[in-house]
């Protein structure tokens, strides 16, 4: 059985492998959050490796020129962004217009995050704290006690107290001023809450990174029914945000943030806190936390956003590409190429030459078709129909079938509306006659009430066009009524 020491100690020792705690925990750990804060920002979550190199390396020219040269690591800037990369602080991503970047992981934001609170100033135990604190306590046993009676006491309470606090205000008209001190602890209280989003976020981000590999592994292991993989997957990819902890968390969070018109209102009620006199006791780095909160909870929600499109991407087109031959000839050919690795290299020396590859190996046919197969159809196709050419079509039919009758219909909607400076369209078209109730003709109302100048409303007219054959056709548009004639008639 295992005491509470040896228990306590596994418990630190498996905290100290999580990769943040192990940032801090390194030897040029300062170095590495340093250079980190420098390159990265809220502005700037992404940054070109060539960029990335070519700032860190000068960062770290003005550490060795400021004579700090014994403190730092050996090797380039390229070096150390790899060794970052490859002890997962960076994350190395290629963009949709084919830039590779890198990108602050979730440990390393939460490593920075550590750091800055460390550095900065304490946290204290203050009223907005405490505040905090009992306001989730309380929304937590309210959204916890099923009691309908315990819930409808509680909001009565509610709202008894806000009566009485308008029925105050309306007595006195004075509104109780809150001490500056006071507002000061509550804006650093908002910031040290606001810090936590970046991390959050990541770590979002990255456990659909996860759940996507898993997937792409699990496919490409063809351990299972094609159907059943193809099922599942396609499933967890359409539904990829509630297959993690994390994912499952964001989506609740989302309910709250995903609303344009309560980010909107985020934004006034900080604007409206920034005007206020007490922040100008704040440093202007703390003003300038406040004033992006909105615009950070923006790339946060992107950047998880961006995640889980490429996560379904990339599953989409693994199913879609999956070749379970294919993939095992590639892993079978890597195998012989690392197994004649291993016995060739421990004979060879330096500058030995290697023989080369004279020619390539050739696959092994059993037997290829000789003869083509009949390219000609098993039977002819039918023969087009006889068209006749004489066929006599009278002026009256072609006249019947052509366009419009814009003299015509013009005629008929200036006797129509004779009486009125405007006419319901739709009302014309019903009463004119059958040959001018084609649909052809309806579209010639339309154009000529387009020349005179035509007034559209929201509601929805209906007619039936008549066909020179007698078949009717139903048409729906929107009312239009129209002036009786042009402009330059008046």
């Amino acid at each position: 059985m295992i005491s509470r020491a040896e228990g306590a100690f596994l418990g630190a020792v498996r905290a100290f492998q999580n990769p943040m705690l192990d940032l801090l925990h390194k030897r040029h750990a300062p170095l590495v959050v340093a250079l980190l804060s420098l390159v990265f920002t809220a502005e700037r979550p992404t940054v070109p490796v060539a960029d990335a190199h070519t700032e860190v390396g000068d960062a770290l020219d003005q550490l060795r020129a400021a004579g700090h040269g014994d403190a730092l690591p050996v090797g380039s800037a390229r070096d150390l962004c790899r060794q970052w990369a490859d002890a997962g602080w960076l994350v190395r991503q290629v963009l949709d217009d084919d830039v590779e970047v890198y990108r602050l992981s979730a440990h390393a934001v939460g490593a920075l995050e550590v750091a800055g609170r460390a550095g900065g100033a304490r946290a204290r135990v203050s009223q907005s704290r405490v505040r905090t604190l009992l306001d989730a306590v309380e929304r937590l046993a309210a959204d916890a006690d099923p009691d309908v009676m315990v819930r409808i006491a509680r909001l009565d309470a509610e709202v008894k107290r806000l009566q009485a606090e308008i029925a105050r205000l309306e007595r006195t008209g004075v509104v109780e001023e809150v001490d500056d001190d006071e507002l000061l602890e509550e804006a650093e209280n908002v910031l040290h809450l606001v810090r936590e989003l970046p991390a959050d976020f990541a770590r979002v981000a990255e456990s659909i990174k996860a759940m996507q590999r898993d997937v792409v592994t699990a496919l490409r292991q063809d351990e299972r029914p094609t159907g059943d993989v193809l099922r599942e997957y396609l499933q967890r990819g359409e539904q990829v945000m509630d297959a993690t902890p994390e994912g499952r968390a964001f989506s609740g969070a989302l309910r709250l943030l995903g609303d344009p018109h309560r980010l909107d209102e985020l934004a006034t009620q900080l604007d409206t806190v920034l005007r206020h006199r007490f922040a100008a006791r704040l440093p202007s780095p703390r003003r300038a936390e406040l004033r992006e909160v909105v615009r950070r909870i923006e790339q946060g929600l992107d950047q998880v956003f961006a995640a889980q499109r490429e996560a379904s991407y990339v599953i989409t087109a693994q199913v879609r590409n999956h070749d379970p031959l294919r993939d095992r000839q590639v892993d079978d050919l890597l195998r012989d190429v690392m197994t004649g690795l291993q016995e060739w290299l421990p004979g060879t020396r330096r500058a030995q030459g290697v023989a080369p590859l004279r020619r390539l190996p050739v696959a092994d046919v059993e037997h290829l078709r000789q003869t083509p197969g009949d390219l000609r159809p098993a039977q002819a196709p039918d023969a087009l129909p006889e068209w006749d050419d004489d066929v006599a079509v009278t002026d009256a039919d072609a006249r019947a079938w052509g366009g419009p009758h814009y003299a015509d219909l013009d005629a008929h909607l200036r006797a129509f509306g004779a009486d009125s400076p405007a006419v319901d369209l739709a009302a014309a078209f019903r009463a004119a006659p059958p040959e001018l109730r084609r649909p052809v003709d309806l579209l010639g109302l339309l154009e000529l009430a387009h020349q005179r100048g035509m007034t559209e409303s929201d509601e929805l007219a209906f007619v039936d066009a008549v066909r020179p054959d007698g078949t009717r056709r139903r048409f729906a548009f929107g009312a239009t009524s129209t002036r009786t004639r042009d402009e330059s008639d008046d």
